[in-house]
């Protein structure tokens, strides 16, 4: 196991981009963030080797953000924050334009899990299926499936919108 320290500085963009495609708040998901490291010391011991260290942390980071959410119901919804993307846009994400992403974004924000943290993690997190199987405790392929039924549930509520 590497020293934690090292982890840290190789890791925490990583986990705080995977928060921010949660929370879409900057110092929601630094202290989040935070909070994920702290949480990965303390338990550094049950790490066994099984999965990738990325796996581990974005597992540690889902649960701080789900005690966060527990305390911190959210009421505001994704058009009233002035929360930037991720910096870690893909070609594809390059090439539309911000209103469409703000669409793209509006219609994501009313998915239901578990299709709306799949294409989170996968889009936002750069997360391959099977992390993302890890992650949610399910396969790689039904993070296949849910994100293929997710992305053309979003297709068709963006069609709608375009007519």
């Amino acid at each position: 196991m590497q020293d934690m320290d090292a982890v840290y500085r190789q890791h925490f963009r990583m986990v705080y981009q995977y928060l921010m495609s949660l929370t879409h708040q900057p110092d929601v998901a630094e202290e989040l963030a935070q909070e994920t490291f702290c949480q990965a010391v303390s338990s550094i011991h049950r790490y066994d080797g099984s999965c990738k260290i990325t796996t581990w942390l974005c597992a540690i980071a889902k649960n701080q953000y789900l005690s966060y959410l527990r305390k911190h119901p959210l009421h505001e919804d994704l058009t009233d924050t002035e929360a930037e993307l991720p910096h870690t846009p893909s070609a594809e994400q390059e090439a539309l334009s911000s209103a469409v992403k703000m669409e793209l974004l509006q219609c994501l924000h009313q998915f239901q899990e578990p299709y709306r943290e799949v294409i989170y993690l996968r889009v936002f997190g750069n997360l391959s299926f099977r992390e993302i199987g890890q992650i949610m405790g399910q396969s790689e392929n039904w993070a296949r499936v849910m994100f293929y039924r997710g992305k053309e549930r979003l297709r068709k509520e963006l069609n709608k919108h375009e007519k």
